[in-house]
C-alpha cells in the first residue's frame, strides 16, 4: 500500500482529511452532529470488533479503516437521525458489507454507502428530514427545509446562491452541505498521495458536462448534494475502485453519467450512492479491459 505505508497510515490520513467536514457538520448543525458522529464511530469499532472475535480472526479494529466507515456513514445522515437506525447502518456497513465478505480488501461496494441505502428503505422519512443550518435546537419533529437539489427538482423556492453552497449553509445530510471544507480535506489527500486526483477530477468535470448538455446549472450541480464527498472521499476507496490509470477514467467518465442521470430522471434529487455502488459493480469489467497487455508473450504455436 503505498509503497511503506500501511492501512493504519493511510486510514489516519482520510480521517485528518475527513476532519473539515466533521468540523463544519458540527459548526452548522451543533451537538447533534457530532452524537451521530460518535455513534456511528462507536458502533463500527464496536461491531468489528466482535465480528471478528466471532468469526476467530485477527482484530482489524488498529488499521482505523472501521472508523473511517464509521466517519463516512455518519456524515451521509441526517442531524436528526435517531441513534438506533445510525448503530444498525454501522452494524450493516461492518459486519454485512466487510466482515462477511472477508474483511477490508475483499467487499466489492462500499460499506458506508451500502449502508445508507439499507437505511433508506426501512426509514426513508428519518433518512431525509433535513435541518437547516445553525438551528441547534431542532428535532426529529420539528418542520423540515429543502435541500438545494429539492427545490431544484420540486421546482419551487429560491435556489442557494454559490457562496451559500460553498460554505454550507444549506439543509442536507452532515457531509454533503460544506463543499470548501470537503476540497481542503480532498486537496490533503491529494497532497499526501493517499488519492489520485484522476477519479475525483474526471467525476466531477464528467458530472458538469452532463450537467450544461441537459440545460443544468453545472456549477450548482457540483456544489450541491454528496458529489463532493462522493468524488473525493468514497469513489476513490483503493477496494471498490480501479487501479489502472486508464480504467479510473472510465471509472470518473461512468460516475459522472450515472450521477446526471439519477439526478435528472431519478425519483430522488441526488444520486450519488447509487452511481458510486453500481459504478462499484462495473470495476472488474472496467479493469479487465483497461489492463496493461504484457510484451514479449510466446504466441500460440502452429
Amino acid at each position: 500500500l503505498n509503497g511503506k505505508r500501511t492501512t493504519q497510515n493511510i486510514m489516519l490520513d482520510v480521517i485528518i482529511g475527513l476532519a473539515p467536514a466533521m468540523l463544519a457538520s458540527i459548526v452548522y448543525f451543533g451537538v447533534k452532529a457530532a452524537a451521530v458522529i460518535l455513534t456511528c464511530v462507536a458502533s463500527c469499532v464496536l461491531s468489528e470488533f466482535l465480528c471478528r472475535k466471532v468469526m476467530k480472526r485477527p482484530q482489524t479494529v488498529g488499521d482505523l479503516s472501521c472508523v473511517v466507515t464509521g466517519v463516512l456513514l455518519a456524515l451521509n445522515l441526517p442531524a436528526t437521525i435517531h441513534p438506533l437506525i445510525a448503530v444498525f447502518g454501522s452494524v450493516v456497513a461492518i459486519v454485512v458489507v466487510k466482515q462477511m465478505f472477508g474483511g477490508i480488501g475483499q467487499n466489492f461496494v462500499n460499506p458506508a454507502l451500502t449502508a445508507r441505502i439499507t437505511l433508506m428503505t426501512p426509514f426513508p422519512a428519518r433518512m431525509t428530514h433535513w435541518v437547516a443550518p445553525f438551528d441547534y435546537a431542532a428535532t426529529a419533529d420539528s418542520i423540515t427545509t429543502a435541500t438545494p437539489l429539492g427545490i431544484l427538482k420540486e421546482g419551487g423556492g429560491a435556489l442557494p446562491s454559490y457562496l451559500d453552497l460553498f460554505l454550507g449553509k444549506t439543509g442536507g445530510c452532515l457531509g454533503e452541505t460544506c463543499a470548501l471544507a470537503i476540497l481542503i480535506g480532498g486537496i490533503y489527500l491529494i497532497a499526501r498521495r493517499v488519492i489520485s486526483p484522476v477519479i475525483p477530477v474526471t467525476y466531477l468535470a464528467t458530472a458538469a458536462v452532463f450537467s450544461l448538455l441537459f440545460g443544468r446549472d453545472p456549477i450548482f450541480d457540483l456544489l450541491s448534494g454528496g458529489l463532493m464527498l462522493g468524488a473525493f472521499f468514497m469513489a476513490t476507496d483503493y477496494v471498490t475502485s480501479p487501479i489502472t490509470p486508464n480504467g479510473q477514467i472510465v471509472y470518473g467518465v461512468i460516475l459522472g453519467l450515472l450521477t446526471g442521470v439519477f439526478r435528472l430522471w431519478g425519483a430522488s434529487p441526488e444520486g450519488v450512492s447509487y452511481a458510486i455502488i453500481l459504478s462499484n459493480l462495473f470495476v472488474p469489467m472496467i479493469e479487465r479491459f483497461t489492463l496493461p497487455k504484457a510484451f514479449g508473450k510466446e504466441g500460440k504455436k502452429a
